[in-house]
């Protein structure tokens, strides 16, 4: 096993770890074209060096932590599509751009395990048995390609993350779970998140974090719960409500500091942006320590 500690390399550099701001909706905002099921994922064939040089910008701009452009890489996602690749091939391929843009730098590999349908899809439309199956095939190959660790995000479903978390302790695979979750501080089947937060607490989990959600959502959480104590966030830029698909920036990145700095006085061990955000808002936050 590849043994890893986040929270140690956050107590050593003095901060906490940076996790590089918006893939997806980078890419969708700059290309103006997604796939239906495999969103930008597809352009890890198609645009290998922008997704490489898109890297190297959130490296040079300060991340610690990068994660791999397969939010949609998954078998569920891939089935529906008549694209012409092998379809480990098709998982390896973003890993390799990751590993490429760090080579010769102190950066973590995060492999994205997004949920296997529509990450704000409320109703299950697949059986137990595939959703299993994806979460295993998925992460599997993550781990096999070297990955350091498998970041779970926006999940908010209770029988997934169930699935990741057992998958992942029985074959010692340091994860993440990051969650995301409405207004009423429940995921999208109605599971409070405080009671998603105390399962996850039981299988050691790297770190336990938040994405994908507003600031005024993610206020709520803070101010209503008990926050893990190895916890971090990435907060949306782009998204007024999760209902919305127009990732136009709205928060400014001197604007996200603002909104993110109450926040360091709790210790966070990993900082970031999601959708709508940019290299300038991880930039920031970098020169947020210095």
């Amino acid at each position: 096993m590849r043994k890893i500690s986040l929270i140690h390399e956050s107590v050593k550099r003095k901060r906490p770890l940076i996790l590089n701001g918006a893939i997806g909706s980078y890419l969708e905002n700059t290309f103006k074209s997604v796939n239906k099921y495999l969103w930008t994922s597809y352009l890890n064939i198609s645009h290998a060096k922008e997704i490489i040089k898109l890297y190297k910008n959130y490296i040079e701009a300060g991340s610690d932590i990068i994660s791999t452009n397969t939010f949609r890489t998954n078998p569920v996602s891939f089935e529906k599509t008549n694209i012409e690749i092998d379809y480990d091939e098709f998982v390896r391929k973003p890993i390799l751009l990751s590993k490429e843009s760090a080579k010769g730098k102190d950066i973590f590999i995060a492999g994205s395990n997004a949920p296997a349908e529509d990450c704000y899809q409320e109703e299950r439309t697949i059986s137990k048995y595939k959703l299993e199956q994806n979460h295993k095939k998925h992460i599997e190959l993550l781990w096999e390609n070297d990955c350091d660790f498998i970041l779970n995000e926006t999940q908010s479903h209770f029988d997934e993350i169930e699935i990741i978390c057992k998958f992942c302790c029985n074959n010692s695979i340091p994860f993440i779970v990051s969650f995301f979750f409405t207004e009423n501080l429940k995921l999208l089947d109605n599971t409070p998140i405080e009671e998603a937060i105390n399962f996850v607490k039981e299988f050691n989990p790297l770190v336990i974090m938040f994405n994908c959600i507003t600031p005024k959502v993610f206020s709520k959480l803070v101010n209503k719960i008990y926050l893990p104590d190895i916890w971090g966030f990435y907060l949306n830029c782009g998204l007024s409500d999760y209902s919305s698909r127009n990732f136009s920036n709205t928060i400014k990145p001197d604007n996200y500091i603002e909104i993110i700095k109450p926040y360091l006085q709790l210790s966070p061990t990993i900082i970031g942006s999601c959708c709508g955000s940019t290299p300038e808002h991880t930039k920031k936050i970098k020169d947020l320590f210095k």
